[in-house]
């Protein structure tokens, strides 16, 4: 007698966690950028559907252990708890999170955090390479300017790009995309229009993703 397609799912999850511990094991081993300032920093091993990319590290994330640690998570999560109605937590389990860069960049000369250069996002790219094709996510969630310039392969103003649902490529693997703005206080471009509304838009859209209900099911 077969299998059922449940186990069939579960053995093949099984794989794909594996692969990622492996993966994860030489992304904290790494020290490819003497800028960089460690630990690395990523999400735990989840066999997802939606792959959420972020910019890179804040000065604490690294302490925490885990991405979005700080207030720019706590805004994030609102968000997504507001729209899907899961909490963190519960987030975390179902949804990879990954960075174009893994290790906080430090501090830009005249404040706020440096921006990754070219040749550190490339180095990190090389894992984001692999994790796609483990996942062969079918969403992939871009948070923030750099982010979304690295999934899109293009430069635009958030306003063209929040709000929209892209059919496309990531590193070879056919998805769709879907632009969030960075949710760091910084930036006030999530409070005010059109940013709000765009926001309130590129949500509406997440949740309703045949992927996220995958995940969340």
């Amino acid at each position: 007698m077969g299998r059922s397609a449940s186990s069939t799912d579960a053995s093949a999850a099984g794989v794909t966690t594996r692969r990622l511990r492996v993966l994860h094991q030489e992304l904290d081993a790494c020290r490819a950028c003497p800028e960089m300032i460690g630990p690395v920093v990523h999400g735990p091993a989840v066999a997802s559907p939606v792959l959420l990319i972020g910019q890179a590290p804040g000065p604490r994330e690294g302490s925490f252990g885990r991405p979005f640690a700080w207030t720019a998570g706590k805004t994030m999560f609102r968000w997504f708890e507001e729209a899907l109605g899961v909490n963190e937590e519960r987030f975390r389990e179902r949804v990879y999170m990954a960075a174009v860069a893994r290790c906080f960049p430090g501090k830009a000369s005249g404040g706020g955090d440096r921006k990754p250069d070219a040749d550190e996002i490339a180095r990190c790219r090389t894992f984001l390479e692999r994790e796609a094709a483990i996942l062969r996510p079918r969403l992939v969630l871009a948070v923030g300017t750099l982010a979304i310039e690295q999934v899109l392969g293009e430069k635009k103003p958030l306003a063209e790009s929040v709000g929209r649902l892209v059919h496309g490529t990531y590193h070879g693997v056919p998805t769709d995309i879907i632009a969030l703005p960075h949710p760091s206080g910084a930036s006030p471009w999530h409070k005010l229009e059109p940013g709000k509304s765009l926001l309130r838009k590129a949500l509406g859209i997440v949740a309703a993703h045949p992927a996220i209900e995958a995940a969340f099911a």
